[in-house]
């Protein structure tokens, strides 16, 4: 989770700077390859061809499903005859190693009533490709609407992660440039990296409300905010502990002759 968070932070700093649509940024971490197996796999679920579907479809989802072709039926429904207005790519999840390659796309199809969300899941193994996943959702609207941040409509606990978000880095900064200033006795970077840091992790789900927390992680400056192409806002905010306590021990912490200076003017 941590590689992936990673992967999509540089990516996303990528496009800032590059200019680059979030649709190019996803297709740029797919394979062709992956990509033809899930539209050539979609594009018979659209034509009602399930035999070979049926056939590709992983042993282990296939004893899970109880009637697979009305599955597929049904499905197929949601999908209007016509050609869709557009689509995107707005998932993508990839596993490899030495035996098997796993993808995971998801695709949203405009049409001019409604959007579908076709995920795809399949693996490859011993050069055989097999379906581990296969499901559809009508939505009422595209995901880069659904997810947009925005700030009315919210509920009093995303507010409240938001005012933290906003408060602990401005916290944080206000304790390290006091650090900076301040002639002290011992070490000063071991304050600065402290101060830096925040410790724990309260964070919520901007779209859907969902909050999370760590109790043991770890934060620059005490906040975040992360968004992957097409998906959903997190924000977070970590308590500013290094800043806290060096606020509270500032006064034992300063050097000798900064405190008889102090002593004499007053």
């Amino acid at each position: 989770m941590r590689v992936r968070f990673f992967m999509w932070s540089v990516l996303m700093f990528a496009m800032l700077i590059t200019g680059c649509s979030r649709e190019s940024m996803m297709k740029a971490v797919t394979s062709p390859e992956d990509e033809k197996v899930a539209k050539d796999y979609i594009g018979l679920l659209q034509a009602h061809e399930f035999d070979q579907i049926e056939n590709d479809i992983d042993p282990a989802l296939k004893s899970k499903t109880t009637n697979l072709h009305q599955t597929l039926l049904a499905m197929a429904a949601q999908m209007p005859a016509e050609q869709p207005l557009s689509v995107k790519l707005v998932g993508s999840d990839f596993l490899t190693s030495n035996t098997f390659h796993k993808s995971k796309l998801t695709y949203e199809y405009q049409y001019l009533d409604r959007w579908v969300l076709v995920t795809i899941a399949v693996q490859k193994k011993d050069g055989i490709s097999t379906i581990i996943g296969f499901n559809l959702n009508k939505v009422s609207k595209s995901l880069e609407n659904s997810n947009k941040f925005v700030l009315s409509g919210k509920s009093s606990l995303q507010y409240l992660v938001l005012a933290l978000a906003v408060i602990a880095p401005l916290f944080s900064f206000y304790a390290l440039v006091l650090c900076i200033r301040t002639k002290m006795q011992g070490r000063r970077w071991l304050w600065i990296i402290s101060i830096l840091l925040g410790v724990g992790n309260l964070s919520v789900n901007w779209a859907t409300g969902k909050l999370g927390f760590q109790l043991v992680a770890i934060q620059l400056f005490s906040a975040g905010a992360f968004a992957p192409p097409y998906g959903a806002w997190v924000i977070s905010a970590s308590l500013p502990l290094g800043a806290i306590l060096f606020l509270l021990r500032r006064k034992e912490l300063v050097a000798p002759a900064e405190k008889e200076v102090a002593t004499s003017h007053s």
